[in-house]
């Protein structure tokens, strides 16, 4: 077997030896733009969603009205979908290499 050695000689011992550093970063750049992109989505999304409830109508609560803007499509189906667009955006910026 071979024997191992030290990379370092003996005139070095005592002495702080400066070793170069690399980049410690997993994300880059484009991750943290694209992290962004899919923040900005879900945000969007959520900020879609809002509204008044069922029960208020004209911005007053009524238990005896019914709104029926609870169930628009902007509500339903186009704030999910950002939502869920968001998302799949986030993990594309986890799994993106630099």
């Amino acid at each position: 077997m071979g024997k191992k050695t030290n990379k370092f000689s003996a005139t070095e011992f005592g002495r702080e030896v400066e070793v170069p550093q690399e980049n410690s970063f997993y994300f880059g750049q484009q991750n943290f733009k694209w992290m962004l992109i899919g923040l900005a989505f879900i945000v969007g999304g959520f900020l879609l969603m809002m509204g008044p409830d069922a029960n208020t109508v004209d911005g007053k609560l009524d238990p005896n009205s019914w709104n029926d803007g609870i169930f628009s499509i902007r509500r339903i189906r186009i704030a999910p979908l950002f939502v869920v667009i968001g998302f799949a955006i986030e993990v594309y910026a986890i799994l993106k290499r630099k």
